[in-house]
């Protein structure tokens, strides 16, 4: 992939063909992405291969809150005292199986979390989470310096002052 292969928003691209090798990932791509852009409940990005006319990979991004329980002790005593904190959430993030093993999940991430330090600028977030399907997906954020939540396995956070001090 080079610079003429930009994340773009979800639009009337061709999203047929695109293979993550997971099933619910594939659908959601081709049955719902639109479905859930135009009922405003999130926003799927695309990575696209221009030259090939594919999808290369995508993620989507939502407004979200965590108990502020969840957090560790040391992050809470620093927060307001509010039972909700807010949150932006990554709630898919898949590259197609022609794509994979170039290190595309990591940029995609990478500008999934750059989105949301912008929006952090504009708006309150504490942290940017996702919600790993699996021992792998879980492994790829702790990776990224994603930490768990108190007592879940697969909900991970990264705050945004995290993400502002790598920029």
């Amino acid at each position: 992939m080079d610079n003429r292969n930009r994340v773009e928003v979800l639009g009337d691209q061709a999203k047929q063909g695109f293979s993550c090798g997971v099933d619910a990932l594939d659908r959601y791509l081709l049955r719902q992405a639109s479905q859930d852009q135009r009922k405003e409940v999130a926003v799927a990005y695309l990575l696209m291969d221009r030259e090939a006319e594919k999808v290369a990979g995508y993620y989507t991004l939502s407004a979200a809150s965590v108990r502020s329980d969840k957090l560790p002790e040391n992050m809470r005593v620093k927060l307001p005292r509010h039972e909700e904190l807010p949150t932006a959430l990554i709630g898919r993030l898949a590259v197609d199986h022609r794509y994979q093993g170039h290190r595309l999940g990591g940029f995609l991430l990478l500008d999934a979390l750059l989105r949301c330090l912008d929006t952090s600028e504009k708006m309150g977030l504490l942290a940017v989470t996702v919600d790993a399907k699996d021992d792998r997906a879980r492994a790829f954020y702790e990776a990224f310096e994603f930490r768990r939540f108190i007592g879940e396995e697969y909900h991970l956070y990264l705050p945004v002052a995290k993400i502002r001090s790598l920029t």
